[in-house]
């Protein structure tokens, strides 16, 4: 990928659920900065959610681009969608959705599995991820045996496994405390700051737009 291309863009970007349905994002055209995190705002019923799963091609727009590396891939097949997702892109969700029957490490290295890694190779990555986020010491337990601020940051390790150019956030920090959520804001400004990822984080919470660099209102 070319240095002046940003990982992720969209333009002229619409969205319906159904025929004769509200349209969401009004012809939306942004680029979204590498290095950066940026936060989808407005009112609820205004679609942020919606866009992430638009972003990490999980929803196909009604009209306009969605612009990976500078290619529209808005009409991608699903198989190249699926490459994309397991490749590019990197989900954390509002609630940490780890299977309570994984340990902790096993969870972390799921989505290497689905993007066609050895669990050989992918288990040292997750032990280093687990040890940049101080989870090493919970590698062997299982989601209940650990709290919410804990799940939250072995999500973020999930979503940085494949080592993604861009990380997704739905309301990462919406269950937790403060403290916890800052251990999680802190774990993705790392992402950006320090390993040059593109963070879009839905959220109307001014603590988490306190962190975030830019702003997309909907």
């Amino acid at each position: 990928m070319s240095p002046s291309v940003s990982p992720l863009a969209v333009t002229d970007l619409r969205f319906r659920y159904a025929k004769g349905g509200q349209e969401l994002f009004d012809g939306l055209s942004h680029t979204f900065a590498p290095s950066a995190l940026t936060a989808l705002t407005g009112p609820s019923g205004r679609g942020k959610s919606t866009l992430l799963y638009v972003l990490g091609l999980l929803l196909t727009p009604s009209s306009g681009h969605v612009l990976v590396d500078g290619v529209n891939v808005a009409d991608a097949s699903d198989a190249e969608r699926s490459r994309l997702r397991a490749t590019r892109v990197g989900f954390v969700f509002q609630d940490s959705e780890l299977d309570p029957a994984r340990t902790i490490v096993d969870a972390v290295i799921e989505p290497g599995l689905y993007a066609g890694g050895r669990v050989v190779g992918l288990r040292g990555r997750a032990y280093e991820l687990l040890e940049q986020f101080g989870l090493a010491d919970r590698a062997d337990h299982r989601p209940g045996q650990i709290s919410g601020g804990q799940a939250q940051r072995v999500a973020v390790c999930r979503a940085l496994l494949n080592d993604p150019a861009i990380v997704l956030a739905d309301e990462p920090t919406g269950n937790l405390d403060r403290g916890n959520a800052e251990r999680v804001l802190e774990a993705l400004t790392s992402a950006a700051k320090d390993h040059a990822k593109t963070v879009v984080i839905a959220t109307h919470d001014p603590f988490v737009l306190s962190y975030c660099d830019q702003r997309v209102e909907l």
